[in-house]
């Protein structure tokens, strides 16, 4: 099966991850090819170069067209090898000047481990690589393995294989399946190639059997012992994959179809295992306390809650992503500097940047939250207001504003809680007792409620002063509902309108503020006969009569209704949410 590149190494990264060790690479000369390191095919055409000048057939244009002209065969590396040296020494010695790095290749840094060594190595030093089994004779990836503090066990031979450390116990486990180039026994002919000691077969059998592998470098069409062990392989219990940058040959392709390989193509060796790691870095970086990006950790807390096991994480989750919140606040908590409009903007714009990370993670932890985050949240943004109350000098609006934060994460829990239907938490959020500046102790739903925010210390006028509010009845409302909340609310919309769930939001937030005011039914309906409501109606919902009308109309509904006042909203009672809908109807009307 053809997969894409991304697609590959996305999919093998998470297996990867959740099965360490279990995948082993083999590398054939491919993948040494970005090193200067020649290809089986191009040392050929060397050994062809060599042989016809040591004929005497001078320089040619086309090396492989006179080979093909004077012997009617086509090249073959094992043929000219034996033609040129007799013995496994001599060999030996031709294939190291193929190998080793002169002083101008190093200069040039040539025949060095390559991005795809590197990118194996590390993988193998977290542990998710144990096994690396090649055809390659250099020793460049066991350099790579080194240079991460790796020391691989390493089989080159059956004399090696019988006094190594056994497969299971070795962190690293590095098979040389023709050799070491500077060890003469290497297999390079067709007769030394066409089988393998029993040892090293026995030990190839185990690795294709019980590893899954990613072949990377080798075409499968020669090394006729390993293309055996391949097609005697039993079982295929963890995938293969298969890198391929060009044209698959017949004899590769069957060993592809027999494994059930899946096919990857258009990545070099060097972008694949880049990426590879890449991704495995960042999903283990992802299950630590301090993720990198925001969707990450949504995901990582979407994935926490899935799992009672996954409390602690999701804790230090949630716990990290406020103390780093409190720590970039904190240098813009002074507020005796700076008293212009524009820096009035600057801080809200720099409060709601950053803050948007942890706001966000609660906004998930309310629409998909089952109870058990519900204290964590709490400490969280009593966290946030405790941080801002801690110094209470300076210009009056910007040292209210330091609350600003505290309040944006439990708005942003609240609409999550509102999504869900949660409303029995809802009331719970905002009769949590908070303790301000001056040691008094009042409720969330008060002292954080975007009413309090918008009107209190000076600050309406301040709020009024971004752009486009200068005439805003409810500025700060207008900012949460067109920009702030509908950013945030999108990861928990779904087809809902994200500036109708803040709505929605604030209307039972304003049905909160108005019971602990003290309004009850005799002066609510007072206020409404003497049509002065306007008077104790705050914030965008006591003018938007758009959204007031569609409220009146799902508020007179069973399926609004009941879980509304079940929560103990509107004081329980069906004729004071009644007079409270009627009293904004009244006052959106002028």
């Amino acid at each position: 099966m053809l997969v894409t590149g991304s697609e590959l190494t996305a999919q093998i990264a998470f297996s990867m991850f959740e099965n360490k060790g279990v995948y082993a690479v083999l590398l054939g000369s491919g993948v040494s090819r970005s090193a200067g390191i020649p290809t089986g095919w191009e040392i050929t055409m060397e050994l062809v170069k060599r042989w016809g000048i040591a004929t005497g057939a001078g320089e040619q244009d086309n090396w492989h067209s006179w080979y093909v002209d004077q012997t009617g065969k086509q090249p073959n590396y094992s043929a000219l090898l034996e033609q040129l040296a007799t013995t496994q020494t001599e060999r030996r010695a031709i294939i190291q000047g193929f190998l080793e790095p002169s002083e101008q290749e190093l200069e040039d840094g040539l025949k060095l481990p390559t991005r795809a060594h590197r990118a194996i190595a590390a993988m193998v030093k977290a542990g998710h690589v144990r096994v690396i089994a090649t055809t390659n004779f250099d020793r460049l990836m066991e350099n790579a393995l080194r240079d991460v503090g790796v020391e691989p066990t390493i089989v080159s031979s059956a004399d090696t294989l019988a006094g190594a450390e056994p497969l299971t116990h070795s962190s690293c486990y590095m098979l040389k399946i023709h050799g070491d180039y500077k060890d003469a026994r290497i297999l390079n002919t067709d007769v030394e190639l066409g089988e393998y000691p029993a040892a090293i077969n026995t030990l190839l059998d185990r690795i294709i059997d019980e590893f899954g592998l990613i072949v990377a470098g080798w075409s499968g069409e020669w090394d006729h012992a390993l293309r055996a062990a391949f097609l005697r392989a039993p079982s295929r219990r963890y995938p293969t994959y298969w890198l391929s940058r060009g044209q698959l040959t017949e004899r590769g392709t069957e060993l592809i179809n027999q494994r059930h390989a899946r096919i990857v193509s258009g990545l070099d060796a060097d972008t694949f295992f880049d990426s590879l790691h890449v991704k495995l870095d960042t999903i283990q970086q992802s299950r630590l306390p301090n993720p990198a990006g925001i969707e990450l950790t949504l995901a990582m807390a979407k994935r926490f809650m899935t799992r009672p096991v996954h409390r602690i994480q999701l804790d230090d989750l949630v716990t990290s992503q406020a103390h780093q919140a409190i720590e970039n606040l904190k240098p813009h908590f002074d507020c005796q500097s700076g008293n212009s409009p524009e820096h009035f903007a600057e801080r809200v714009a720099i409060y709601e940047s950053t803050t948007e990370p942890l706001a966000r993670l609660c906004a998930v932890l309310g629409r998909w939250g089952t109870g058990q985050e519900f204290n964590l949240v709490l400490e969280t943004i009593k966290g946030l207001y405790t941080a801002s109350q801690a110094d209470n000098s300076g210009w009056a609006h910007l040292t209210a504003l330091k609350s600003y934060p505290a309040a944006l994460v439990a708005y942003a829990y609240g609409i999550g809680l509102v999504r869900a239907d949660r409303l029995d938490e809802l009331y719970k959020l905002f009769d949590t007792t908070v303790i301000n500046r001056h040691e008094n102790t009042g409720l969330l739903g008060m002292n954080l409620s975007p009413f309090h925010m918008e009107a209190s210390n000076g600050l309406h006028e301040s709020w009024r002063s971004l752009e486009g509010q200068d005439r805003a009845i409810s500025p700060l409302c207008n900012r949460l509902h067109d920009t702030v909340m509908p950013r945030w609310a999108l990861d928990i919309a779904g087809l809902q309108n994200p500036g109708l769930l803040y709505e929605r939001f604030e209307f039972l937030n304003l049905l909160y503020f108005c019971e602990k005011r003290g309004l009850n039914e005799s002066s609510l309906t007072d206020v409404i006969n003497k049509r002065n409501f306007r008077s104790i109606a705050l914030g965008r919902i006591s003018w938007h009569s758009e959204t007031i009308n569609r409220f009146i109309r799902e508020y007179a509904t069973k399926e609004y209704k009941a879980p509304l006042l079940a929560a103990w909203f509107a004081r329980g009672s069906e004729s004071y949410l009644q007079q409270m809908l009627e009293g904004l109807q009244q006052a959106a009307r002028g």
